[in-house]
Order: structure tokens, then sequence, then C-alpha cells
């Protein structure tokens, strides 16, 4: 039977192979493509991320299946930097697991709002999380969507 989905922090030997997973995901989509084959430096994870606690990857069976990056921006903020999936999982629960993470993260460095610079592909997908558009950005991939999500209190989720 298999077990179920742990997020947990990311260990620095597993950084490489978080930057190839993000690699695979981001390959999927026509419109980054030839960008990240021309520029393959463009996907790096920083150890300082890891050593902070900022990187959450989501495991199953022993097998990495995504990852979430979490930043504080300051003022009640964090920024959802980064979230990859591996392809072959997608539509499992995965993200929506590691975006559950990051609003915990976030909520726990004392953050009420978290926001992240998304993919137009995903846009469906952060709405179902909560998030709103709230803006554009150009990016060296193209135009993203600016989205922004209330961090749940704890303490209104009692009764």
């Amino acid at each position: 039977m298999a077990q179920a989905t742990v997020i947990r922090p990311a260990a620095l030997d597993e950084r490489h192979a978080l930057e190839e997973l993000q690699r695979r995901a981001s390959l999927v989509h026509d419109a980054y493509r030839q960008s990240l084959i021309d520029h393959p430096e463009a996907i790096d994870l920083p150890e300082e991320l890891i050593r902070a606690g900022c990187v959450w990857v989501a495991e199953r069976d022993g097998r990495r299946l995504g990852f979430a990056v979490v930043l504080p921006r300051g003022a009640g903020q964090a920024e959802l930097d980064g979230l990859f999936v591996e392809p072959d999982t997608w539509r499992q629960g995965t993200a929506r697991a590691l975006v559950a993470r990051a609003m915990a993260k976030a909520r726990d460095d004392g953050a009420s709002t978290l926001h992240v610079v998304a993919a137009p592909e995903a846009l469906d997908f952060y709405r179902r999380c909560g998030f709103e558009q709230v803006g554009e950005e150009p990016t060296r991939f193209g135009l993203a969507l600016l989205m922004r999500a209330q961090v749940p209190d704890p303490k209104s989720d009692r009764s």
C-alpha cells in the first residue's frame, strides 16, 4: 500500500536533485522550453535557502514528488518563490499540499499574506488555492501573474 505524502524540510544533499525536478517540471511548458534550454543557469536553488529552512519537499514512498520555496517579504508578507511537481504526478494533490505547507510556513513566520508570481497556465490552480490576481509582471520568460492570498489564521479554525 502506498504511503501518505510527507512534506519535510529539504536537505542540502538533495539540492541538485531538486533543481533537476524543477527542470523536468518547467520543460513541459512549450512557452519556457527554449529559454530554459538556451539558459540552463536560470534554474538555481541556492544552498542558503535550504539552510534557512525555506525549501519544503513533498515525498511519498521515498520518492521526491515536488518542492516549494517560501521566502519572508517583511511587513507581514511572504512569497511562494517556487512550486514544482514531477510532471508524472500532476493532479494528485502534491502541489495543493505544498501550497498548504507554504501557508503554514508563512503563518509561522508571522505573515498574513502570501504572494506568488505565477505562470499564466497556473491561474486556475492558484485561484482554487485561494489566491487572487492582483497584477502582472514581466519576467525573463514572459508576462507572469501577480497573485496574493490571505494566510489562514489558526485561531479562526477553532470552534
